[in-house]
């Protein structure tokens, strides 16, 4: 057995680390007592230099601040303290920091501070573990983002994505990995794609903007893109895509440009409209004040004059053509704001066919215009309101003589449809719409102006009304038409509204009946 003294002092100037012992003095400094060999090494000074000395006189002044705050609060709390974080200090040893412990007395006061380094041992285990840790965490929030996210090499071929990219857009991962990343995108911006990949890879500069991606479905998406340069060893750059799809948001984006489009050529019809009513209303007033002054001054001498007579007959045409122009435009806003109640009766419709066709031959008559009938003679009747209908027979006679050349044919039929409907049509000769032009066509207050024959042809109100109208009826208007091959209206009321022939006959004897017995009274 070794009798040889332990000898305290001869550990502390080998220790391998940094050691050395520090009194405060009554000037509020902190001299060094004592200090091993590597505590000199470390401050880069000798022992003269050091011992005896406030660390002040060895160190700069911010590592000198560093040390005299912590061992201010050692000796406050009089518990050991840490120096975590040590700015740079002159000399070849390397330590992490340093522990600071007190020395107590027995009265419990700090007499000493022992201020021991702390190696620097590199660990390579817990180096790996915190690189797998980091690893796992950027991985997580790759794989759980809601957003698409595509990694591509040097080349453009996909290398990885994410969960959100492959549900979103239906590809699976087989399928993109090694693909090339403009195959994703519509032929249409492959080029771009490829130019902007190739300059990024370049530059590494930030970009941003939107393209169209391919469904798995063949579907388009539109997307937002955002990309990242990601470089690793060996100066290998990838490039990091986040793709957000944003197909929602510019199908909404173009519906509210389609409505408000759809606006715009409301308030364009309308506006259209006024202008045209300002046109119609003006020229019978003019006529009708026009020729009513004159007879009232009796410019042509007393009112027996045939020339009033004459004046007479303008004026009341005029004063019908007003009466009109305001109906359609009284009815049409009573349809619209759904003040309109029919008044249902049981409508002889063959008859009331004959009888607007025949109130329709003279304006046809004045142009050569021919019209021929086709009305089945077993047409049942149609429970309606016989006002409307009428109207509505009235409006589509009406255009097609007035949309239809000198000496064209006009021709209305009617008959039963397999499914029970009543179905009507009304066709022409004449200029024709445009297939375009239908739907405006069919809109209220809408107009179409292209071929020769409508300049100045009213409203606008005669087709849409008579649309509002069947519709109220539960029924249907469609129009076929081409620009210079006439037009053809198509009517079906519901199977609902017709009458059974047996039901009519039963109402014929009942209203015999009713006239036999108040002849009998």
């Amino acid at each position: 057995m070794n009798d040889t003294p332990l000898d305290h002092t001869a550990l502390f100037k080998v220790m391998p680390i940094p050691r050395f012992i520090v009194q405060a003095s009554e000037d509020d400094r902190f001299v060094v007592h004592e200090a091993n060999k590597r505590a000199l090494d470390y401050f880069g000074h000798s022992a003269e230099q050091v011992v005896g000395h406030p660390i002040e006189s060895f160190m700069d002044s911010e590592n000198a601040r560093h040390f005299h705050q912590s061992f201010e609060v050692c000796i406050t709390k009089k518990k050991p303290v840490t120096i975590l974080a040590l700015p740079t200090v002159p000399g070849g040893v390397r330590v992490n920091g340093f522990w600071v412990n007190p020395i107590k007395d027995k009265k419990d006061n700090v007499v000493l501070l022992d201020v021991i380094g702390q190696a620097d041992v590199s660990d390579q285990s817990i180096l790996q573990r915190e690189r797998d840790d980091a690893i796992s965490l950027l991985t997580s929030v790759f794989e759980v983002s809601e957003v698409g996210i595509v990694v591509t090499d040097g080349s453009g071929q996909i290398v990885r994505v994410n969960d959100s990219f492959v549900r979103i857009y239906g590809w699976s991962r087989d399928e993109l990995i090694n693909a090339d990343i403009t195959s994703l995108v519509t032929p249409d911006e492959r080029e771009v794609v490829k130019r902007n990949y190739d300059e990024f890879l370049r530059t590494g500069e930030r970009n941003t903007g939107e393209m169209k991606i391919i469904r798995k479905d063949g579907s388009i998406a539109n997307a937002l893109f955002t990309t990242a340069m990601l470089e690793l060893s060996q100066k290998r750059r990838f490039q990091v895509t986040t793709v957000m799809d944003i197909t929602l948001r510019k199908q909404m984006e173009q519906s509210l440009l389609l409505a408000k489009e759809q606006a715009d050529a409301a308030n364009m019809a309308k506006s259209t409209f006024l202008a045209n009513m300002s046109h119609e209303l003006r020229t019978p007033l003019n006529a009708i004040i026009g020729f009513s002054e004159m007879m009232v001054k009796e410019t042509f001498g007393p009112l027996g004059s045939e020339k009033y007579a004459e004046y007479q007959g303008d004026i009341l045409l005029s004063a019908n053509h007003l009466l009109e122009i305001i109906n359609e435009v009284l009815d049409m806003s009573k349809i619209e704001a759904g003040r309109i109640e029919l008044d249902e009766a049981n409508v002889d419709m063959r008859g009331l066919m004959t009888s607007v066709v025949r109130m329709m031959d003279s304006r046809a008559f004045d142009r050569s215009i021919t019209i021929k009938q086709d009305i089945h003679k077993n047409l049942p009747n149609l429970y309606a309101d016989p006002r409307l209908v009428r109207q509505i027979l009235i409006n589509l006679m009406t255009n097609a003589i007035k949309f239809s050349e000198d000496g064209d044919e006009i021709s209305i039929s009617a008959y039963m449809m397999d499914d029970g409907r009543m179905q009507i049509v009304v066709s022409d000769e004449g200029v024709g719409i445009a297939k375009d032009k239908i739907q405006e066509a069919m809109e209220p207050f809408g107009q179409v102006t292209e071929g020769s024959g409508y300049a100045a042809q009213g409203t606008g109100l005669g087709l849409p009304l008579a649309k509002a109208m069947v519709e109220l009826h539960d029924g249907s208007l469609s129009l076929e038409s081409d620009l210079g091959k006439g037009a053809r209206v198509f009517v079906s009321f519901p199977a609902r509204r017709i009458i059974a022939a047996s039901s009519k006959k039963r109402e014929i004897s009942e209203d015999k009946e009713t006239d036999l017995a108040e002849s009998a009274e």
